[in-house]
């Protein structure tokens, strides 16, 4: 897998009740990356989201979709996903978002950034210059706080743990055990990406927030709802595995930045 040539691509985008964005966000896909296979797995969505997908997939024959009959949370729907990028032989596999909060036109540089790391993860924060919307204040502190702990477990030189927008080697894939089904499931593959020694690299994306009173599902619209969830989540994690040696991390972020 070389940076022009990153192999079989499959874009990887977790639905749930997207009608409004879905079309949209596949036409700016299939333009972004016109060779990659594209996988929306739909969790469970009530809305719309369901009959327009089959419509796209049935004059798309690069389309698939995994249909959860019931919300089984963002995590698994990138778990499933996951599951059968390996088991269809893909490459690589870039996850992005369906609520148009990404812009699908930075996929080919998250692809070509493989060449050099096992995991590639969006930044809203790398890039003072960058701009964007201003952040909601609680996912702003949130955010901080994780991406906080995360360096000081990890040593990975983090600037925003929660980017959805990634592109990983599906090498990278085979060697994780990712079980977390809701929102905590970042969480699980920055530990085991620092245990693993996995090289990792931040690109930076814009931040874009289109609806910033999105509601988070299961009973985490409370901030100190979410944080008591992703600390119990990380420090299970950490638990199970065993913390990163202290260097483990910090040689895999070097080793991604030469």
């Amino acid at each position: 897998m070389s940076a022009a040539h990153p192999g079989r691509a499959l874009i990887l985008i977790p639905l749930f009740n997207e009608e409004t964005t879905v079309a949209g966000v596949l036409t700016e896909v299939r333009r972004a990356a016109p060779q990659a296979d594209i996988l929306v797995v739909n969790d469970g969505s009530t809305d719309r989201s369901g009959p327009i997908l089959e419509a796209e997939a049935a004059r798309d024959p690069r389309l698939r979709v995994i249909t959860h009959p019931d919300n089984l949370g963002y995590g698994q729907a990138l778990i499933d996903g996951f599951a059968e990028a390996v088991a269809r032989g893909y490459d690589a596999v870039v996850t992005i978002d369906c609520d148009a909060q990404h812009e699908p036109g930075q996929i080919p540089p998250f692809l070509e950034s493989l060449a050099h790391a096992d995991i590639v993860s969006g930044s809203r924060y790398l890039d003072p210059a960058s701009g964007g919307d201003v952040a909601p204040a609680d996912r702003l502190a949130i955010n901080r706080e994780t991406t906080a702990r995360l360096r000081e477990v990890t040593g990975y030189l983090l600037t925003d743990a929660w980017c959805g927008f990634k592109a990983y080697r599906i090498e990278a894939l085979r060697r994780m055990h990712l079980t977390e089904p809701g929102y905590g499931l970042p969480l699980q593959v920055w530990v085991q990406a620092a245990r693993l020694g996995l090289r990792v690299q931040e690109l930076p994306v814009p931040r874009i927030y289109k609806n910033p009173e999105r509601r988070f599902w299961g009973g985490l619209d409370d901030a100190d709802e979410r944080r008591r969830y992703y600390r119990d989540v990380l420090e299970r994690e950490l638990a199970r595995t065993g913390p990163p040696k202290p260097g483990e991390g910090r040689a895999a972020w070097r080793a991604s930045s030469r």
